[in-house]
């Protein structure tokens, strides 16, 4: 029972890091959209950064631990019988569907974050550099259409993820449940779409270049 209070603490812990990053990072990445010029010096600036390369890896460990603590949550659920909480929410089944793809959306994320970092990261585009370089990956049709199928993904892992952190760290009761379950979905609907239209955007010039 204490293994699984410890599981569900420290996956709701890592979601929330997960949650921030996303949210900065989903910034940085409509910078690039309004402000091209300004991109290329953040970008620039945070790739000079001593700090970064510690940030990235201690980063990429969060993700494998969530994936690791939400495939063991997934197993202990099924050990113990737990589908009370599925069967609560049959009349929701957006938020049934993004409850049961728990497991399989964190290992899909954690395949897309290593194709990513291996398209734009490892190696790491030259100063100056970076928006030619997102414009030459997702100007690929599939590139663009994987990339946009992971923002989808996102939004379903955290239309479920918020309201079940909460719940893993006991804030959830019946006066804010609701709250708390549109609050997510808000979050999950702004991040999803905000990355969809990024990644469109960023794209457009080299979808509709002409072509020799």
């Amino acid at each position: 029972m204490l293994a699984a209070e410890a599981i569900r603490v420290w996956l709701a812990g890592s979601g929330l890091i997960l949650i921030i990053f996303l949210i900065l990072h989903l910034g940085g990445v409509l910078l690039a959209v309004v402000a091209p010029a300004s991109f290329e010096v953040y970008a620039t600036q945070i790739h000079a950064a001593p700090w970064l390369p510690l940030a990235e890896w201690g980063l990429l460990l969060v993700v494998v631990i969530h994936v690791i603590l939400t495939l063991l949550k997934r197993i202990v659920s099924r050990r113990n019988g737990n589908v009370a909480m599925l069967r609560s929410r049959r009349s929701d089944p957006w938020g049934s569907f993004a409850a049961r793809s728990q497991a399989i959306g964190g290992v899909l994320t954690l395949v897309f974050l290593l194709m990513h970092l291996s398209q734009l990261r490892w190696p790491r585009p030259e100063a100056g550099a970076e928006l030619l370089a997102l414009r030459e990956v997702l100007g690929q049709p599939l590139s663009l259409v994987v990339y946009l199928a992971a923002a989808g993904l996102m939004g379903v892992h955290l239309l479920h993820g918020g309201e079940a952190a909460h719940r893993s760290l006991g804030l959830l009761d019946p006066g804010n449940a609701g709250l708390i379950r549109r609050s997510s979905r808000v979050l999950a609907l702004v991040v999803s779409a905000g990355f969809a239209m990024a990644v469109v955007l960023i794209a457009a010039p080299m979808l509709l270049a002409p072509q020799p």
